[in-house]
């Protein structure tokens, strides 16, 4: 599998649209209307507004390689589009230079300062899109929003509405041969949701033990968002630059290999998850729960298999 097959079986495990000529104006930025949809601030109306993300592969590109860099360690990013009736679209997106942990990222002053130099270029280079959302990586732990990640959301929807959050699990990423991702946005303070109309648990299975607790008391200040994947013709050349340095950076390496300690760990996780099943378990861990993760898991080494043997017979005489 050469370079140019490779992006189209990633275009295709991840449902990328190409968008015909006359969508293609989603790339066209009209400040004044955008102002007049805004000024009426469907979102304090509708707590729900805005239901659906398109992201173009451009930006979804850069951030999953953003977030493969990171390795162990959160990275964090902001995207640049617009808003279109209950739609966000993430035309483009930029990593910040910020410390993070395995547990936490936060932006410091160097991270501010790169993100004002960024805008004012980019605006002087004639692009108006504004700052719709910020994203940032969960290495080996699924894509949800920890409590840190909550109160940094709702103070960037209090003070620059309309505003999105984006998790971006690398690992699972490499492991499953499909960006792992999820859109999200949190409950004004002054209008939570009532009978759990939060984040649904029983698409979180893969969570690990150690925040699992962290997710559940969490999870009805935010609600995730609808996440689709397009193109233009005016990408093609730019993703195939971008593609082929993502394609020689993965070309040579093994998901088996390369994810090993994350696999071992999430058969540990499986394990543990099972032995709390049988001395009485938590509310947040279920059986269904650890049958999805196990399969999911199984599913991932097979295609790792797969992906080998692929390898061994294209480049195995090289």
């Amino acid at each position: 599998m050469d370079a140019e097959n490779g992006l189209k079986m990633f275009e295709l495990e991840n449902g990328i649209v190409p968008l015909s000529k006359s969508d293609e104006k989603v790339y066209c930025f009209d400040k004044d209307l955008q102002r007049q949809q805004l000024d009426t601030q469907p979102w304090k109306k509708n707590i729900y507004h805005y239901r659906k993300v398109e992201i173009s592969s451009i930006a979804l590109v850069k951030m999953v390689m953003h977030a493969r860099s990171g390795g162990d360690i959160e990275v964090m990013g902001l995207m640049l589009g617009k808003v279109v009736g209950n739609t966000m679209i993430v035309l483009d997106a930029f990593a910040l230079p910020v410390e993070g942990s395995e547990t936490r990222v936060s932006a410091h002053q160097e991270g501010y300062e790169y993100m004002v130099q960024y805008l004012e270029q980019n605006q002087e280079a004639g692009h108006q899109e504004p700052v719709v959302g910020w994203y940032h990586s969960h290495p080996g732990y699924g894509c949800w929003l920890s409590g840190i990640d909550v109160e940094t959301q709702m103070a960037n929807q209090k003070h620059q509405e309309p505003f999105l959050a984006v998790v971006i699990d690398p690992k699972r990423t490499i492991s499953a041969g499909k960006v792992e991702l999820g859109a999200f946005r949190t409950f004004p303070e002054d209008q939570q949701p009532k009978g759990g109309e939060g984040t649904d648990a029983e698409g979180f299975h893969n969570i690990p033990l150690s925040k699992i607790e962290d997710f559940g008391v969490h999870a009805q200040q935010y609600y995730p968002l609808e996440v689709s994947y397009f193109k233009s013709s005016l990408d093609d050349k730019l993703m195939e630059r971008l593609w082929r340095k993502h394609w020689i950076n993965t070309l040579s390496q093994s998901p088996l290999i390369t994810n090993s300690e994350f696999t071992t760990l999430k058969l540990q996780e499986i394990t543990n998850k099972v032995n709390m099943l049988t001395g009485g378990g938590k509310k947040n861990v279920s059986c269904a729960h650890v049958l999805r993760e196990s399969d999911a898991i199984a599913e991932e080494i097979a295609q790792g298999h797969k992906s080998n043997e692929i390898k061994k017979k294209l480049f195995g005489g090289l």
